[in-house]
């Protein structure tokens, strides 16, 4: 195959990837930005009326919730050649706001939250796992780019952005089974629990099984520092 026609199925494929996270991290702030108002009778909240007075659970809650929009938005810059290649040190910062939202923040506020998440033991096992992934995976990412081994970086990034990216395809497969079955949320939550990040996982893992990606990264990220 021509390298034209590899570098422009590249492009689209990166284009279209950008646009669709773009966008549904735009929806994923359509749900949170209510929250903003400190109401604890909207939404998911109503789900959780049997223990929104327990301080903690409130504050992991929103500790959670606002700084996993910035962490969407932030992992999207993370695999742009032309931020690599052009702005290296604004790859390094927004690389730093990510991580260490997800290791001081999210990831915690995360975990705590898995322990009272709907759908019972089999969902409460799924989002505590998830989490405690989650947090390792971009503990073992920092760790790789400071010990200046990119290509691990690099993988350990992917994964901890599939990780991250749950929050998208949770709601979708959520809003499928609303959509095409007649399931209660109950059941829907304990189905799509363990799925919504097991499959991102498992695309992350093909990629950096299966394609020269991260040669390609490897490349960009050389020229950016050389």
């Amino acid at each position: 195959m021509p390298i034209k026609t590899l570098a422009t199925g590249r492009l689209l494929a990166s284009f279209l990837f950008l646009s669709s996270v773009a966008f549904f991290t735009w929806v994923m702030f359509s749900i949170v930005w209510p929250y903003r108002s400190g109401r604890l009778d909207i939404d998911f909240l109503l789900t959780k009326q049997h223990i929104i007075h327990l301080l903690h659970y409130r504050a992991a809650f929103y500790l959670h919730i606002f700084p996993a929009l910035l962490v969407l938005a932030a992992g999207i810059t993370q695999f742009s050649g032309t931020i690599l290649r052009r702005t290296p040190a604004l790859h390094r910062w927004v690389g730093r706001l990510y991580a260490f939202s997800i290791l001081l923040v999210c990831g915690p506020a995360g975990m705590l939250m898995a322990w009272y998440a709907n759908g019972g033991p089999v969902a409460q096992a799924s989002f505590l796992l998830l989490s405690s992934l989650w947090w390792w995976s971009t503990w073992k990412a920092w760790r790789a780019i400071r010990q200046k081994n990119i290509r691990q970086h690099g993988a350990w990034m992917l994964r901890s952005y599939a990780l991250t990216l749950s929050a998208i395809t949770l709601r979708l497969m959520q809003f499928s089974l609303a959509l095409y079955s007649n399931i209660d949320p109950e059941t829907a939550y304990r189905l799509v629990a363990w799925p919504s990040w097991l499959i991102n996982l498992a695309i992350a893992e093909l990629i950096i099984r299966r394609t020269n990606w991260f040669g390609w990264i490897y490349e960009k990220t050389n020229r950016a520092t050389a």
